[in-house]
């Protein structure tokens, strides 16, 4: 093997384990009854900006998540591979995007995944496709694929410790000294989490994995360890903090850093044992194009730069979340707080908003701390009350936030009429100052 070609089997592997993976995740979301919960019952959606054309489907949402289930599956097994990764990335990616309020780090990786999958030649190796198809089947590939794959990984896993280099993460152990000690009924472990040192330990190691186990993993000889490690890290966070599927997500990315050289060596691609030790070649087909290689370069120079959009912005980017998303930003901050919002019009008619009456109460849990989100349900509430008859109402916000553990105070200049704001990505002149610093990244 020359060092611009690997084997396909990892690949393979990783495909099988995150397309079942994807799968168990939309059953688990069907089951419990979020698709309704989340994304039918509610009557106002809060999109991203650049994607307000991305509407609330109602009914036919559940058509959506079954176009998500179907087309996992079917990457899994490598059949129909192409069409089932467009139709994983844009269902999956659709669904992120109906409502901010939902919006994870580790959906916005997943569809990263998705997205790059489309591309790479997953279904070369152990999948009905090649099985179906000879012609498909290839036992090397360009490593340029599986490495494309591992760098988002490491990008993820390096920016989230560089986020964590900052004074209330290092040198005050918050948020993780307000949650541990609430998390002191664990079994066995869980008295520890009433010391404040342990919560120290907890936020010195976290940022050190992050930093580390890319490169750990990447290593042949400390790779064993490394994944051992993940499988700890991540199966002690997800006992200890509600944070859905991401511990999962990352102890399946994880088995892409492995040779998997035995499951070549079995001969368990049946397309494998169909040709037999006579087809030994990488197709032509799949090394990659230059139009494909600036493609995937621009892709990572953006996720290079993204993260750090914050530098565009004076305040202080816990408070004011302005770049905050789409960073790898990951269990930063306790941030708690209510929004009452007040509308009036020229003619002095006054109401107090009953939040309610409008939103479910994840989307006012998460309205009441973040001010791009503030800002659109004012809209919402400005075009509510138009329609009520209120002539050109003003819509005006008292917000309390606390962050990290400090003294709540205003979020919101009162004073702001939220109506006559137009959203954008300019500085939020109207959120009021931090009045303290969190130094770091």
């Amino acid at each position: 093997m020359t060092g611009t070609e690997t084997s396909p089997a990892p690949l393979a592997v990783f495909r099988v384990a995150f397309g079942l993976m994807m799968f168990g995740s939309i059953v688990r979301f069907w089951s419990k009854g979020w698709i309704e919960e989340l994304y039918i019952k509610p009557a106002f959606f809060f999109s991203f900006y650049g994607f307000e054309f991305v509407k609330p489907l109602g009914v036919w949402t559940y058509g959506l998540f079954a176009v998500c289930g179907i087309s996992a599956l079917l990457v899994a097994v490598g059949l129909f591979y192409r069409v089932a990764a467009v139709g994983l990335f844009l269902s999956f990616t659709y669904i992120e995007l109906m409502d901010k309020s939902t919006y994870l780090n580790h959906y916005y990786f997943t569809s990263l995944v998705c997205l790059l999958l489309i591309f790479i030649p997953a279904h070369v190796y152990f999948s009905v496709d090649a099985y179906r198809r000879p012609a498909l089947f290839a036992d090397r590939i360009p490593a340029f694929y599986p490495n494309s794959l591992k760098l988002l990984i490491a990008i993820l896993y390096v920016y989230a410790g560089l986020a964590k280099i900052n004074s209330d993460w290092l040198l005050h152990a918050l948020p993780l000294r307000i949650w541990l000690p609430a998390r002191n009924d664990t079994p066995l472990i869980g008295y520890l989490f009433n010391y404040p040192w342990v919560a120290y330990v907890f936020s010195w190691v976290g940022c050190l994995y992050d930093l580390s186990i890319p490169f750990l993993l990447w290593n042949r000889r400390t790779r064993p360890w490394a994944y051992a490690a993940v499988v700890i890290f991540h199966g002690l966070t997800a006992l200890l903090f509600p944070i859905g599927m991401f511990p999962y997500i990352m102890i399946v990315t994880a088995l892409l850093f492995f040779d998997w050289e035995f499951v070549q060596r079995s001969g368990s691609c049946p397309a494998y044992r169909s040709h037999g030790d006579t087809v030994r070649r990488t197709v032509p087909l799949y090394t990659p194009k230059r139009l494909t290689r600036i493609a995937f370069t621009l892709f990572f120079i953006g996720q290079f730069l993204l993260p750090f959009r914050y530098w565009l912005y004076l305040g202080e980017l816990f408070w004011t979340e302005e770049g905050y998303r789409f960073s790898w930003r990951v269990m930063l901050m306790e941030k708690a707080g209510y929004a009452q919002f007040t509308v009036k019009d020229d003619r002095g008619k006054r109401m107090v908003v009953n939040n309610t009456e409008f939103l479910t109460p994840l989307q006012e849990k998460m309205m009441s701390t973040q001010p791009d989100m503030m800002l659109q349900y004012a809209h919402h509430l400005r075009d509510q009350f138009a329609q009520r008859g209120f002539r050109q109402p003003g819509v005006y916000v008292d917000s309390y936030v606390a962050l990290n553990g400090r003294m709540g105070k205003p979020l919101v200049d009162p004073t702001t009429d939220l109506a006559k704001v137009r959203d954008s990505l300019a500085p939020k002149t109207w959120i009021t100052p931090f009045d303290d610093e969190i130094h770091g990244f």
